[in-house]
């Protein structure tokens, strides 16, 4: 028999939980054809992440709203990812493509707030960049834009892997 732990363990799940701030991009119904008719289910496109540069997006479908998000929240959390931040803004600007869509990210002074919308802008808070200006060029596919955003977000190079001299040219020897 099992010790009685129920209230420590349902107050350590609510910690994990708040843990990480979990935001629902998109929710679709989505069907498949079949012999009797459409077969209904829904996909959902979530972001996961912490405000202090840890941030993960999935997306799952499931056979009712709440499974398939429930699922895309485990999918996320599994593919998290660090990225760097420089004073609540990027060191540099990057961009990303993932399909038909390009997502450019610049950085932007203290102050300037977040200029960029939609899905980019709700990736760019959860990661917990408050400074930055952005534009989404082509596809307007909510899922291509957050995979985009996420990948020009991990070509951020931290300040340490710059390159700031330029190496020496061998001398050329005169003959």
């Amino acid at each position: 028999m099992q010790p009685r732990n129920n209230r420590r363990d349902n107050r350590e799940k609510t910690e994990e939980e708040k843990q990480f701030d979990e935001r629902v991009i998109s929710v679709d119904r989505v069907a498949r054809v079949v012999k009797g008719g459409r077969r209904f289910r829904f996909r959902a496109l979530v972001v996961v992440g912490d405000r202090k540069g840890r941030v993960g997006i999935g997306t799952s479908k499931g056979a009712d709203v709440t499974t398939a998000v429930t699922k895309a929240v485990e999918v996320a959390k599994k593919r998290m990812v660090m990225i760097t931040t420089y004073k609540e803004t990027i060191p540099h600007e990057v961009d990303g493509k993932v399909a038909g869509a390009k997502v450019i990210i610049r950085p932007a002074s203290a102050g300037t707030g977040l200029i960029a919308g939609g899905v980019t802008r709700t990736v760019l808070e959860i990661v917990g960049i408050r400074n930055a200006l952005s534009k989404s060029l082509g596809s307007s596919n909510k899922v291509n834009i957050a995979y985009a955003t996420l990948q020009a977000l991990q070509s951020v190079l931290p300040a340490k892997d710059w390159i700031t001299n330029k190496a020496k040219a061998p001398e050329k020897s005169a003959k």
